[in-house]
């Protein structure tokens, strides 16, 4: 038996998935939607495909149930996600994603128990969204018991050269996610929603100084699983330019987004127009987190982390999370630190954790 699935092999990150896997050793099932799409990709890798649709239940159980794991990579997950989920859970394989939806993961872990009960985990998040930043967040929070308020910021979208820094795939499952949910925090345990461009503070990095503004960043809701921290904000680190864009539409934005025909237009218009980071891009590319866990009584601590572009480093710790998952015991619903620890994207050669500021 085929041990795992790719599905949505053909879109932008799953063709970078395949690839690594190959060179990994590993001989996954190729799925999508297009038959015209995967037969390519699958002749190129010599590897074995099926089309199915989301849509077509059966069809889709009777693929899961080829394979002992599945690694779903087809967006905007708040509309994929559930179907593979209970496609996963009803033929007994293990799921994994790389979404950075608050929704879908607040989905996937009220699947806790059924999953517990048919001996399977269900991990979202298992790519750049959010195996670095939820690594760096237990790693801080491990070294101050009894924070109470976390930041991590994320410096990973470029800040202004001018070199595309997401796929499409990205772009509507942000366009999705803002529209569904729009801009939240944690606070005492709870999402709070704010404004886009609402308070947007400086940073300090190992290669600079960034500006960046609060973010629906999927660690608002994975942080809060694995520590219980219950005051959490995300940053992103934008250009000045979009910050101050942000700052006057934010109160608006997803209102704006939230007609289904707005979304249809704007999605058509990405997939002519963004075709994600460039292979020089990816190869020169690289990505920054910040964490930093306080408390009440003025203790902190704070800690850098350093990596390799964020699609080529969703590529390769995602087959390090399948292998990792296919060589376990693992059950139930679970973040990426609570499966594989707080060093687990160490394991990306190019990956740099800093406890200091270098000078």
């Amino acid at each position: 038996m085929t041990e795992w699935m790719l599905y949505g092999a053909t879109g932008y990150t799953g063709r970078l998935v395949a690839e690594a896997a190959v060179k990994r050793g590993h001989r996954p099932l190729l799925a999508g939607r297009s038959a015209d799409k995967l037969r390519p990709l699958a002749e190129r890798l010599g590897l074995e495909w099926v089309a199915v649709s989301l849509d077509d239940a059966d069809g889709l159980r009777r693929a899961v149930a080829q394979v002992g794991l599945v690694y779903h990579a087809a967006g905007p997950f708040l509309h994929t996600a559930q179907p593979m989920v209970h496609a996963c859970l009803a033929e007994g394989a293990h799921y994994l994603d790389i979404t950075g939806e608050i929704p879908v993961y607040q989905m996937v872990f009220g699947l806790d128990s059924a999953a517990r009960e048919r001996g399977v985990a269900l991990l979202s998040g298992v790519g750049f969204d959010v195996v670095p930043s939820d690594g760096l967040i237990r790693y801080v929070a491990d070294r101050l018991p009894g924070a109470d308020r976390l930041e991590v910021v994320v410096d990973a979208l470029g800040t202004g050269d001018g070199a595309a820094r997401v796929s499409a795939g990205t772009t509507k499952s942000m366009l999705e996610l803002i529209a569904a949910q729009g801009n939240v925090v944690r606070r005492d345990g709870r999402l709070v929603r704010i404004p886009f461009g609402a308070a947007p503070r400086r940073f300090r990095f190992p290669h600079g100084e960034r500006l960046a503004m609060p973010a629906p960043w999927g660690d608002v809701e994975m942080a809060y699983h694995s520590t219980g921290i219950p005051n959490i904000t995300a940053y992103l680190a934008f250009p000045p330019t979009l910050v101050g864009l942000f700052a006057l539409t934010g109160p608006v934005v997803g209102l704006m987004l939230k007609p289904a025909g707005v979304r249809r237009l704007l999605g058509q218009a990405v997939d002519r127009l963004v075709a994600g980071p460039s292979e020089a891009v990816r190869d020169r590319g690289r990505s920054w987190i910040c964490a930093r866990a306080s408390r009440a009584d003025g203790r902190r601590a704070e800690a850098w982390l350093e990596t390799i572009e964020a699609y080529q480093f969703t590529a390769a710790i995602g087959v390090r999370a399948v292998e990792r998952v296919l060589d376990s015991s693992l059950r139930g619903a679970l973040t990426p630190s609570q499966a594989f620890g707080a060093d687990f994207a160490l394991e990306v050669e190019g990956t740099r954790r800093y406890d200091a500021l270098p000078g």
